[in-house]
């Protein structure tokens, strides 16, 4: 009886929620409209726009986006390197071949870890430090060669390389050492594997024949073309892996349908940057004259904005990889409306980057037994790998203090025996506040860290904490913790269809 009254009560909780996230959204996109008609004469980045009479959203790299046709002509490989960066290709290949030597020399002493990460740290603050160096600095007769960069900032991009010559190396190192993968035990588990299938683990786990730690597919890895420019991020041995044999996961037709959706998301993408002005909002700064209300909407489209922008972006490259025949691992596998806690919304935003992080510094470090200390650790890594400013640091070490109470409150949960239907109610409750809370969290540690920078922190607590602002704070709260409880029924769905 108490079951059925627990399905019943689950399924009138499920139509409430629906009936308001209706209601949330319609409100949001309505409001939205509102704003952006009010206020266009006053924003920045603003240009008449093609799909509706309406002006599009400008933003930097949503002009990355629009400019694909400068990739497409790219024939992969040292020749599309040439032709985005020039004469600065001397610089590439020249920091590629150092790592390279000093990994062959180095890679089976003790101390390797140790001096590798130095390595290329150094150069990866160097590279932003110097802006990508200059032909002048090594003497006056090359100084010619800077009117020669390319078409594109080399050391931009060149933070993805890093990460790639930090791969090969620790793959390197590791194809020395006995292998802790058990792979019997994973086919048992897998299903991409008991179907016949390898799956990505597998791929990067078993390693590689030692002859493919040579220069040449070292080189390809680093310049592989669909991946060079923004990833997705993969390890050496999934790459090299799948050079003799491409992958086969994906079919023709699937990799068509993928194709598809993407144009679709591309389609939705200037629907919304045609409709509403969210990041036109944050570069003119004329948020801080809205109401909270109104600053929360804003807020909330930045990051919608945010998410779909590297979605097209990371599915482009994904796809172009796959007609290529290298599987790589997905970004954004989830949508950003469906995570509610710190954890899952890292392992579903930059995804490939989170699998590389894990397995190349949280592991070395410790991984779980040290996971309070190794938080910070890797989070500041994340935030000068992005680059050198203190926005970056501030929402890195902002991230770092929103695990803490996360981790205190999974802890508990795992260590409270649940014997009873209350007691399953009273922690779902309460892990339904936290996510609310996590979710502020979240967007305001974002917020700080890609919008209004640390000096903006002190400006946001003061409008949300007077007046006007409380109630505005308080619907955001009840409006994620409405959030929350819609994830976990999406939750319980996937796990009893599966």
């Amino acid at each position: 009886m108490n079951l059925l009254n627990s399905s019943g009560n689950k399924k009138r909780e499920l139509g409430f929620l629906i009936l308001y996230a209706a209601a949330f959204y319609a409100f949001i996109i309505h409001r939205s409209l509102q704003l952006s008609r009010d206020h266009y004469l006053k924003l920045f980045g603003l240009r008449p726009g093609w799909l509706l009479p309406h002006r599009l959203n400008k933003s930097m790299i949503w002009k990355g986006i629009l400019g694909l046709e400068l990739i497409n002509g790219w024939q992969g490989g040292c020749s599309s390197l040439t032709f985005v960066v020039s004469a600065s290709i001397i610089f590439i290949l020249s920091i590629a071949s150092v790592n390279f030597l000093f990994v062959k020399i180095f890679a089976r002493t003790k101390y390797f870890s140790f001096v590798f990460w130095i390595f290329n740290i150094f150069f990866l603050l160097c590279n932003r430090v110097y802006e990508g160096y200059s032909f002048y600095m090594i003497g006056q007769r090359w100084a010619y060669l800077d009117n020669f960069r390319g078409t594109f900032r080399w050391h931009i991009c060149f933070n993805f390389v890093v990460l790639r010559m930090i791969s090969f190396g620790y793959d390197y190192h590791w194809a020395h050492r006995d292998s802790h993968f058990d792979h019997k035990k994973h086919i048992q588990r897998c299903d991409i594997c008991k179907s016949g299938k390898t799956c990505y683990q597998s791929l990067q786990e078993r390693g590689v024949q030692n002859d493919k730690f040579s220069f040449m597919t070292y080189l390809s890895y680093l310049v592989y073309a669909p991946l060079y420019l923004a990833g997705p991020i993969v390890s050496f041995n999934a790459f090299a892996s799948q050079l003799d044999v491409p992958q086969n996961n994906l079919s023709a037709r699937d990799i068509a349908w993928y194709g598809l959706r993407w144009v679709f998301s591309l389609l939705l993408m200037e629907l919304m940057t045609h409709l509403f002005y969210y990041n036109a909002f944050a570069i003119s700064g004329m948020w801080k004259e809205l109401h909270p209300m109104d600053v929360f909407i804003i807020g909330y489209g930045v990051l919608i904005f945010m998410w779909l922008k590297f979605f097209l972006i990371w599915r482009y490259f994904r796809f172009w990889s796959l007609i290529c025949g290298i599987e790589v691992p997905e970004n954004m596998p989830r949508c950003i409306n469906n995570c509610y806690n710190l954890e899952t919304f890292w392992k579903n935003w930059h995804a490939s980057y989170n699998k590389w992080l894990v397995r190349y510094l949280y592991i070395p470090l410790g991984g779980t037994r040290r996971k309070l200390l190794n938080v910070w650790v890797v989070f500041t890594f994340v935030a000068i790998w992005h680059d050198l400013e203190w926005k970056l640091l501030s929402w890195a070490w902002l991230t770092c203090l929103f695990f803490i109470p996360e981790m205190i409150l999974k802890s508990a949960v795992n260590a409270f025996q649940v014997e009873s239907t209350h007691g399953e109610f009273v922690v779902r409750e309460l892990s339904a506040v936290a996510g609310a809370i996590t979710i502020t969290c979240l967007m305001v540690a974002n917020l700080v860290g890609f919008v209004i920078g640390p000096s903006g922190i002190s400006w946001l607590i003061s409008q949300f904490l007077n007046r006007e602002g409380l109630p505005v704070l308080a619907g955001m709260l009840l409006t994620f913790y409405v959030g929350t409880k819609l994830m976990f029924h999406i939750h319980d769905a996937k796990q009893s269809s599966s």
